[in-house]
């Protein structure tokens, strides 16, 4: 049985994925609906108000839940400000303190004075001589180091010494 006119399709004649319509319905394409559907509908067996109404409140909890969307991704982005910013001021607390930390990938432990602290990637890192270490490492703060100010110790310093 021979068929005339069949012929093997190339990629070539299939649209291309971008040319293809989205899946998506947002309100601009359901209120596109809507209208489209008003004016085609029979004059003789309108919509009922029922189901019109209907149609209204779908519409409406659809914009509803693009707007909780929204306010959802946004809400997101704050947490993770506000969670880098707790990092960079938990961790600006230690310049000054002893630490000691354990590295949990090498298992390595260590001890020294936090000299400044760096945020890379969302994670503060705390530069304790030649080393930087992860905050999530930290295992105890041991207070600030004595810094030697030259005074006899009581606080005075040299001033009204001979009056």
């Amino acid at each position: 049985m021979d068929l005339s006119g069949i012929t093997a399709s190339t990629s070539s004649e299939f649209a291309s994925a971008a040319e293809l319509p989205t899946q998506e319905l947002d309100k601009n394409a359901f209120m596109e609906l809507l209208v489209a559907q008003l004016k085609n509908q029979d004059p003789l067996e309108p919509a009922s108000n029922e189901e019109f109404v209907g149609q209204l409140a779908t519409f409406s909890s659809l914009e509803q839940l693009e707007n909780v969307n929204d306010n959802i991704g946004t809400l997101a982005l704050l947490q993770q400000s506000n969670a880098l910013l707790s990092q960079l001021t938990e961790s600006s607390a230690l310049i000054g303190q002893t630490i000691e930390w354990t590295d949990y990938e090498t298992g390595e432990a260590g001890s020294g004075v936090v000299q400044s602290v760096k945020v890379e990637d969302g994670t503060a890192f705390l530069d304790v001589g030649d080393q930087m270490v992860a905050l999530l490492d930290v295992t105890s703060v041991n207070g600030t180091t004595p810094v030697d100010d030259g005074g006899d110790g009581d606080g005075s310093g040299d001033e009204g010494e001979g009056e």
